[in-house]
């Protein structure tokens, strides 16, 4: 039995591996369910079908999932031109404390002036903390992936100083900012719901990285880089300037994911304003084959899992954690089953030798 490269790969086999990790997935993470005393039928249906039923239920879902399209379409964007950016979390809060110093110290601004400022001021922060990395990257090759990591706790320890000093709540004492002004509240899209104008504005980003990343050359330049850096560098592409590049952009828009955080949702800045998002914008880009549309849906699906985990572990009891574990195998399941569609087994039989023939 060997392991060969595909010459070529069929379009079928694609959507067929997804399919066989999703079924793959259910049977994986039944055992964990039955174990937690759920029957996995009716969690499954708790988790991917019961958010999606009512109109309170899908506004959530949608609210859930927006975090994730900035964060999913920030390393989207950096993993597309092989620079590989984990510091997705650390550019997220850098946005969220970034909204926060308009928020609070020019809090009488009015919407039209206060909303632009804040959300410029959170593009501008995740743009800075990606600025180290990314010229270590260019000018010293030091790996990305380590540099990005690493920031990650620097900002999340430098958000825990300032809500435990200047930042401190001055009316309660906790480590929680003051709300900020009136003025930087973002809408909300429906009047009674939480989804937020901030869904909007990742949807316009979606549709715009759709387009370059489709239909320009410019898109096409930043496959080449991604998928064969050699070969870009031959044929005249600044391979080493687009990663540049790619990665600011790809820290500004997560940068703008933690000010839409701050300003549609908790409307002040907290310790716990990133339930890993910017992690889980990697799980993210990786389902979504680092596509536009495929960070889209799988930000929903992932949205819908978040709010139906709730609901299961109110009406069946489950942990909430359940809907990461079923979250976290799907991304290993796909991830295998993607990998493994580009290789096919051959099974071959051995022949006899000549000497062996005579000998028997």
């Amino acid at each position: 039995m060997r392991v060969l490269l595909r010459a070529r790969e069929s379009r079928w086999l694609a959507p067929a591996a997804v399919g066989l990790a999703v079924l793959v997935t259910l049977l994986i993470t039944a055992g964990p369910i039955r174990l937690a005393g759920a029957n996995p039928v009716a969690a499954y249906q708790r988790y991917l079908v019961t958010p999606l039923t009512t109109i309170g239920g899908l506004n959530e879902v949608l609210l859930a999932a927006t975090p994730l399209i900035f964060t999913g379409l920030a390393v989207a964007i950096a993993f597309r031109v092989g620079y590989y950016n984990i510091g997705a979390e650390g550019q997220f809060l850098a946005g969220a404390a970034a909204a926060t110093v308009p928020g609070l110290y020019l809090a009488d601004l009015p919407a039209v002036f206060a909303l632009p400022l804040a959300l410029g001021a959170g593009a501008i922060g995740g743009l800075a903390w990606a600025v180290v990395p990314a010229w270590l990257k260019r000018h010293a090759h030091i790996d990305e992936v380590v540099t990005t990591l690493l920031l990650n706790p620097v900002a999340l320890l430098l958000i825990q100083g300032l809500l435990n000093g200047p930042w401190r709540n001055s009316q309660s004492g906790f480590p929680d900012s003051d709300r900020y002004g009136a003025g930087y509240t973002l809408p909300v899209i429906v009047e009674g719901t939480r989804a937020h104008w901030g869904l909007i504005l990742a949807l316009v980003l979606v549709g715009v990285t759709f387009v370059i990343m489709s239909f320009t050359p410019l898109g096409l330049r930043l496959k080449a880089a991604g998928q064969s850096p050699a070969a870009a560098r031959f044929s005249g592409i600044a391979v080493s300037r687009l990663q540049w590049r790619c990665a600011l952009v790809s820290g500004g828009i997560a940068g703008l994911g933690g000010a839409s955080q701050v300003l549609g949702v908790q409307h002040q800045l907290t310790g716990g304003i990133s339930s890993g998002y910017g992690y889980t914008g990697v799980v993210v880009a990786t389902l979504g084959a680092l596509t536009a549309g495929g960070v889209l849906l799988v930000a929903l699906l992932l949205g819908t899992i978040t709010v139906g985990a709730q609901n299961a572990s109110i009406t069946l009891q489950l942990p909430t954690q359940m809907g990461a574990i079923v979250s976290s195998t799907l991304l290993l399941t796909v991830v295998s089953f993607l990998a493994l569609r580009r290789y096919r087994v051959v099974f071959r039989r051995r022949t006899r030798t000549a000497d062996e023939g005579a000998t028997s």
